[in-house]
């Protein structure tokens, strides 16, 4: 309880001063930017990362500014007993939020990687501040819901920003794993050998060594030319060999790949690094799978990862390329995407990166038949907004950048260590918060770009209606009863994938009023073809609406009227029109 009200407490102090600032800006007049909210009743700072007490305590004010919008729960706990915090952002006074077309986000499964779940934080907090002051954004919360896990892998996720790490450590989770197999767990860790927080590199004086300090820049060692005497060599990462067995930091926390651990397409250790002992052994894979199988209102989803701006779809594997029905569909979602976020590439997994057995991406599409990408993000584009020619390790674009913009605050400046084991050295290098993520001053910008291509996204996942309803008079009590459904929206109710397999119920079309004799899909409007439903004809089953059509249907009903003809479709929502 300490820890937690001393978390709130600093939350609170973080925010403080921005809020002072709000309402001093208020009272002196201001203008809000194209884009943003007026006056927000939630005021964060989106130059940080927060931890996981934060993050709740960023849901609980949500919830309480916005408490016909924004609500804040949890789909489960970590392996260290966290709370998956669920943000479930809808307008809750127009539907059950559980029946509309939703959009599943989350982020930061691998440890490292977590600006993902300041996106998705961010995502919450301006849907939820702009509501009623943009109508786009209204008619989006009262069709749609977002149900928003900012971590996926709340432990690892707390590590990294607690303990000294790598901008690459640590990518697992928790769950203590024996990576050397030598029989201990964990045991060889990342050592912080001067105390600075930072796990940096070590470098040695050697006059045979491969590098020298580069004339533009000493901070960097570049390689020697052919005759060219040396000056230094690299001796890896800081650390020492806790464990006498010859190697350094080989035994980290964990070990695993949350990203390996899907039931779809899941391969053994020995072929899919990564992949755990079975399918869903971690129990936040299991939280996930959960909550989607308990939510088939969902029809589209975002999972971020980090870095190197691409917009990925699967599959993993060259094995299970997708149906071109539902490729179509990815196309023009990920060729929009490209647009929003310049510098990011629309890709495909295998093809393009490499192969993955097991990932969530797969597992969303393969098992649940929904609409998945996973956005990397952060790229090297937007340093100096061009593409640079080299991208080696070596590179000087990053420490010019941190030169010309951060002043020098993303590098540990070199400085000697006398190493138990190496002897004589110098400790520095770049800090585990640049490299694969924002720069502060760019983390608002980034965030909303790729917050924008997964409100599109959400916004093209379907959305049925029933356009028109007519009836006909054809003798004897009878009327003919004729309907036209659109899906108005990109995204079918089913993709071909969730077709082909069953995965989701058919789409309902119900007719209410006077006595169904006999129930049709009509297949061809102009020739009035048509197929009949011979069982339960009051409710036809629909097996999919695809995107940007109409389906039309007619019954033959004793009676007049007046008839109500509902649509329902899982994916797609509900519609209803009544005959006068």
């Amino acid at each position: 309880m300490r820890t937690r009200s001393l978390a709130s407490m600093a939350l609170l102090l973080l925010t403080a001063a921005p809020m002072a600032a709000q309402q001093a800006s208020t009272t002196l007049g201001s203008l809000a930017a194209a884009g943003s909210p007026k006056s927000p009743k939630v005021i964060l700072n989106w130059d940080r990362f927060y931890d996981h007490a934060a993050i709740g305590e960023i849901g609980r004010r949500l919830q309480a500014a916005h408490p016909n919008t924004c609500r804040l729960s949890s789909i489960g706990k970590s392996h260290e007993g966290r709370e998956m915090w669920l943000i479930t952002v809808s307008d809750f006074t127009k539907g059950d939020p559980d029946k509309k077309p939703a959009m599943y986000i989350d982020g930061n499964i691998h440890s490292n990687e977590v600006q993902g779940t300041e996106f998705s934080l961010y995502t919450a907090w301006y849907l939820c501040e702009m509501q009623g002051q943009n109508p786009w954004i209204d008619s989006l919360l009262a069709t749609r819901t977002m149900y928003i896990v900012p971590t996926i892998n709340p432990d690892g996720r707390e590590n990294y920003l607690k303990r000294p790490n790598t901008a690459s450590s640590p990518r697992t989770g928790m769950v203590p794993r024996d990576n050397d197999g030598d029989g201990k767990v964990d045991e060889d860790q990342l050592d912080d050998l001067d105390g600075d927080g930072h796990i940096t590199q070590i470098r040695r004086r050697n006059p045979n060594g491969r590098f020298i300090e580069s004339p533009e820049d000493p901070r960097i060692l570049i390689p020697v030319l052919p005759g060219q005497r040396g000056q230094w060599e690299l001796l890896g990462g800081e650390g020492i060999d806790n464990d006498g067995d010859g190697q350094v930091n080989e035994d980290h926390v964990g070990g695993y790949d949350p990203n390996r651990n899907w039931p779809w397409r899941w391969q053994p250790q020995y072929v899919q690094g990564g992949a755990d002992f079975y399918p869903t052994s971690l129990p936040e894979t299991q939280a996930v799978i959960n909550f989607a199988l308990a939510h088939p209102n969902i029809a589209g989803a975002q999972s971020y990862h980090n870095n190197g701006g691409m917009i990925l779809r699967g599959p993993g594997s060259p094995q299970d390329e997708y149906r071109p029905q539902d490729v179509a569909v990815f196309d023009q979602l990920g060729r929009t995407g490209e647009r929003i976020l310049p510098g990011y590439r629309y890709m495909v997994v295998w093809k393009d990166l490499y192969i993955v057995w097991g990932g969530e991406l797969d597992w969303f599409y393969g098992a649940r038949g929904v609409v998945t990408f996973s956005n990397e993000l952060w790229t090297g584009f937007k340093l100096f907004e061009k593409v640079e020619a080299n991208t080696n390790r070596y590179d000087r674009t990053d420490y010019e950048f941190d030169r010309l913009l951060l002043f020098g605050d993303a590098f540990v400046p070199w400085k000697s260590f006398n190493h138990p084991q190496y002897g004589m050295v110098e400790i520095g290098g770049m800090k585990k918060n640049f490299g694969r993520t924002e720069p502060g001053f760019l983390m608002q910008a980034e965030a909303h770009r790729n917050m924008a291509f997964s409100l599109y996204q959400t916004w093209q996942m379907p959305h049925v209606e029933v356009d028109t309803v007519t009836t006909r008079s054809i003798g004897n009590g009878l009327t003919e009863v004729t309907a036209v459904i659109a899906n108005r929206r990109l995204v079918p109710t089913h993709t071909q994938q969730d077709v082909e397999n069953r995965i989701s119920r058919p789409d309902y079309v119900t007719l209410a009023g006077g006595t169904v004799l006999t129930g049709y899909r009509v297949t061809n409007p102009n020739t009035g073809t048509a197929i009949e439903q011979p069982r339960n004809p009051g409710r036809l089953e629909v097996s999919n609406i695809p995107g940007n059509s109409v389906l039309t249907v007619k019954w033959i009903v004793r009676g007049n009227g007046p008839f109500t003809v509902t649509v329902d479709s899982e994916k797609g929502g509900a519609h209803s029109k009544v005959t006068r």
